[in-house]
């Protein structure tokens, strides 16, 4: 059976606004599989791991109950299901909010106005949860979908959806009224994984990887040329990882520098550099930085 052969397990959303990223972490992390959404699992060549394709509002069950060891899934679906998993670390892609709207012309300014009145979601334990804490009652009612549209049919006097661009409520004449929940595509673990040495040793060399590509988004790898003169003006103006990297060239009097730099500063550093004697300035792009 798949679920008893000794591999590591991980489970990615089969298709939707996650499945790309996930699978981009997982190749950039340096495994080898062919995924298809129509199989229920994928196995690495390289690596005694699988790739189960699942929906994602399931991933924190089977992960909760052992089925898969890990799972890369919405923050908002692990607080949505109260899953009893361990959140490993959080992965940089799948931002979204879950957010309190309601229609343009509505008379509701503020949450408080809420009391009362009908909130169509299909996050109901997360509505209830955050409703509960600001001491607001009101009806909610639970949808399977289409939640934007239940102020239109006079289903809800309010909705709570999540929103990644706020496109979707544009569309359909909502303003938001207040965020319920920042979320973000989280890695997570059966909480029995760390007991198995075997899983515990894959989880642990998998984890590595994954740490390695997280510290190297959005970086990049700078190499320039320059006078020994220039070296200390041009050190205080690199804001990298460490010190820079200098080495000295076959020219006397020039050295290399190399360094680690944000790509959102890059333009702006370049341009400091190039006036306080850097040259030939290269920029490649880094896909792993192993602390």
């Amino acid at each position: 059976m798949i679920s008893n052969n000794g591999r590591l397990k991980i489970a990615i959303q089969r298709s939707g606004r996650l499945t790309d990223d996930s699978l981009g972490l997982l190749r950039v992390c340096g495994l080898e599989f062919e995924f298809q959404k129509q199989s229920l699992y994928s196995p690495c060549r390289n690596f005694a791991l699988d790739v189960l394709a699942l929906r994602d509002d399931d991933i924190p069950e089977y992960v909760q109950d052992g089925v898969a060891d890990l799972g890369i899934v919405g923050e908002n679906i692990v607080q949505e299901k109260k899953a009893r998993v361990t959140v490993l670390t959080k992965l940089g892609f799948g931002g979204c909010r879950l957010t309190l709207s309601v229609p343009q012309r509505s008379p509701i300014k503020t949450i408080r106005n809420l009391r009362g009145r009908r909130i169509a979601t299909t996050y109901p334990s997360t509505l209830r949860q955050f409703l509960r804490a600001k001491g607001i009652r009101a009806e909610i009612v639970q949808l399977s979908g289409s939640v934007e549209i239940a102020p239109t049919l006079d289903v809800a006097d309010a909705i709570c959806d999540i929103t990644s661009t706020g496109t979707t409520a544009r569309m359909n004449s909502l303003r938001p009224l207040q965020t319920v929940l920042e979320s973000e595509a989280v890695l997570i673990a059966n909480k029995r994984a760390h007991e198995d040495s075997g899983k515990k040793a894959l989880v642990d060399r998998l984890l590595i990887r994954v740490s390695g590509s997280l510290q190297a988004k959005g970086k990049r790898y700078m190499m320039m040329n320059a006078p020994v003169s220039a070296v200390p003006r041009l050190k205080q103006i690199i804001p990298s990882l460490k010190s820079p990297t200098v080495v000295p060239l076959a020219e006397e009097g020039m050295v290399a520098l190399h360094s680690v730099i944000a790509e959102d500063v890059f333009w702006d550093v370049m341009e400091r550099l190039k006036k306080a004697g850097a040259s030939d300035i290269v920029v490649v792009p880094i896909e792993m930085i192993i602390k």
